[in-house]
């Protein structure tokens, strides 16, 4: 899995946190499935959601 560059992760965390919760879930499931394998772990430590959370917006997309 190809990690994102410094300065698109911190575009990527200031965008995620001008959502609503609900839009967040879904940002967050999005990415992760983009990158496939250990995905969920990176999206969930890059914007710092549960992986509740992201099992949730995962099955909202």
């Amino acid at each position: 899995m190809q990690l994102y560059p410094a300065a698109i992760e911190a575009q990527m965390q200031r965008y995620y946190q001008s959502l609503s919760e609900k839009d967040r879930r879904r940002y967050a499931a999005i990415e992760a499935v983009k990158l496939g394998y250990g995905g969920q772990a990176y999206i969930r430590r890059l914007f710092g959601c549960h992986h509740e959370t992201l099992a949730l917006g995962m099955a909202e997309t």
